[in-house]
């Protein structure tokens, strides 16, 4: 086939195909992007068109799967732009989580400084994982002693970093 075949037979259609495609994209502009892609790949493939067959017919189907190939594309796009926009605000919160905690270190570390030694010590070994009776044996103080000084510097904590507490 040649030139003709698209100026003779595909483009004396264009009013119809051109509505076909509104009935698409219900956007004129659109319609007629749809429109000239469809008339390219007529124009790429016209060989392949069989003689004596439904023109319209082929031409149609060809602009409905560019049609429904754009949509999904579309699709898949917006799902992807959703998941990298998701990410990005993982990604912030993760900054915002990370600013926030390093306040939070340091105010903590400010109040563990401010418990008095006797209780600091045995709450921290205590943090670490020794048990009662570890710590106990290396301070040489009886266990009961050791637990009231571990409350004593919970209790510190607790209320010194009150307005961390989540209401």
């Amino acid at each position: 086939m040649n030139k003709n075949f698209i100026k003779n037979e595909v483009l004396i259609h264009t009013d119809t195909l051109l509505q076909y495609a509104n009935k698409f994209t219900k956007d004129q502009e659109e319609a007629e992007d749809l429109l000239q892609e469809t008339l390219i790949k007529v124009l790429k493939y016209q060989d392949s068109f069989e003689k004596n067959t439904n023109l319209l017919g082929w031409v149609y189907t060809i602009m409905k799967n560019i049609f429904i190939n754009g949509c999904r594309k579309k699709v898949l796009e917006k799902n992807y732009l959703s998941k990298v926009q998701s990410i990005g605000e993982t990604l912030k919160q993760q900054s915002n989580n990370k600013c926030l905690d390093n306040f939070m270190r340091e105010d903590l570390n400010l109040v563990l400084r401010s418990i008095p030694e006797k209780h600091y010590i045995p709450f921290m070994m205590f943090f670490e994982g020794y048990k009662y009776y570890e710590i106990a044996d290396h301070l040489g103080l009886p266990e009961g002693t050791i637990k009231t000084r571990i409350h004593t510097a919970r209790k510190l904590l607790k209320q010194r970093l009150k307005s961390y507490r989540q209401t």
